[in-house]
């Protein structure tokens, strides 16, 4: 019998980019990427205090909106990368 590999568990993009919706940087720790979802969680909270002087009405939803994004592609990323190195065939995603 020879050893069988250890199963590959993928991200889903999807869950990445709603988890990121309801807690900015949240999709970024479920992707492996911990420091990155701590930076995104400050910098939101930095933005949000920005509003007290109007230019966080800018940088918010700006931010908001990349963070949603960023989950989405590095999810995918993520997977391509197991997919490369675990030999099997990833996840279909665009």
């Amino acid at each position: 019998m020879q050893p069988q590999e250890p199963p590959v568990f993928y991200k889903n993009p999807g869950i990445a980019a709603v988890l990121s919706f309801f807690w900015m940087g949240l999709g970024q720790i479920y992707n492996g990427q911990l420091a990155k979802g701590i930076v995104f969680m400050v910098a939101y909270g930095i933005s949000w205090l920005l509003m007290f002087i109007l230019i966080g009405f800018i940088t918010t939803p700006i931010l908001f909106i990349w963070g949603i994004y960023d989950a989405y592609k590095s999810a995918v990323k993520v997977n391509a990368d197991l997919a490369r190195r675990s030999g099997q065939p990833g996840p279909i995603v665009d």
